[in-house]
């Protein structure tokens, strides 16, 4: 495995991040290929045995679980102080807002859930899982600054943003002393390049780690045309993002599967090692130890 630093950050990491939204109980959230906490141990323990050093979860993952199963797995696996654990805050609630719940509230309350679900007393990247137009920025970055300064949170980064959307929190940030965002976590892989439009270009002149989800496109980037699995043909979410496209994107399905027949290596090693020449770290789910450890043999 090889490392690298963490955007503007003192984090070393993995070049492989392993993305824990497929492990979690099947029977709660949005997901129902999801593994139970047995194989979900075996996949972070594979992830350990790689040397992989960095995981991603979410509050939002199978209603909490998938954090839960985490922190279960590191506490046996690892010590604290070898790994990397990020995760994830949703959006404030209408509940929550018609309650007057302020984003300091929230944001607290999701971390504190998040560290009790993972048994631990910070997180090394609190991510802000996606953009909430019904808080105002300052106060979002502010309650941010807060869980950075009380040590519940040693860096954030944020997800799902468009490039003007980090500027302008990075920019607000600098202006009042609050932490800046060290990372993003996006939408990028050999099928759906949008992100090099701006945001590559934003995270190259500003130093911020990028460190993409969906790297192998739910799976698609990893199987030769014809095969499947029971997250190709149940997993709504990714079907909605590449049901459109399939006709174009099969010509570039193909010719990854043509090249890992040619160097005798999988799809997904061919896959991420395109993604490796311009990202940090990609974050890799996998469902089976041996997709990690596939992904894991991408670094070289």
């Amino acid at each position: 495995m090889k490392y690298t630093k963490l955007g503007n950050s003192d984090l070393t990491v993995s070049r492989i991040c392993l993305g824990c939204m497929g492990l979690g109980d099947p029977a709660t959230g949005q997901h129902s290929w999801t593994v139970y906490e047995d194989g979900s141990k075996k996949i972070i323990r594979s992830a350990l045995d790689c040397g992989i050093n960095f995981f991603d979860t979410a509050i939002a993952y199978q209603a909490g679980s998938s954090e839960r199963y985490l922190g279960h797995a590191l506490k046996e696996y690892a010590k604290r102080d070898d790994v990397v654990i990020a995760t994830k805050f949703l959006p404030i609630s209408k509940e929550e807002s018609d309650r007057g719940v302020s984003a300091k509230e929230h944001i607290e309350g999701s971390l504190n859930q998040s560290l009790k679900n993972l048994g631990v007393d910070y997180v090394d990247l609190y991510i802000y899982h996606m953009w909430d137009y019904n808080l105002p920025l300052y106060d979002v970055m502010s309650a941010l600054d807060g869980i950075v300064k009380a040590g519940k949170a040693r860096y954030i980064g944020i997800s799902n943003c468009y490039a003007y959307q980090l500027a302008k929190a990075n920019a607000l940030a600098q202006s009042e002393g609050f932490a800046k965002f060290i990372s993003v976590q996006g939408h990028y892989n050999l099928i759906f390049r949008e992100e090099e439009r701006e945001m590559a270009r934003l995270c190259r002149e500003d130093n911020i780690a990028y460190t993409p989800y969906s790297p192998l496109a739910g799976g698609r980037l990893s199987k030769h045309p014809g095969q499947t699995s029971k997250r190709l043909e149940n997993d709504a979410y990714a079907q909605k993002k590449y049901s459109g496209t399939m006709q174009e994107d099969s010509a570039i399905i193909e010719r990854v599967a043509e090249l890992a027949d040619k160097k005798g290596v999988s799809m997904t090693e061919i896959s991420l090692a395109w993604l490796l020449t311009k990202v940090a770290a990609p974050v890799t789910g996998a469902t089976k130890p041996e997709q990690i450890i596939n992904a894991a043999k991408s670094v070289d």
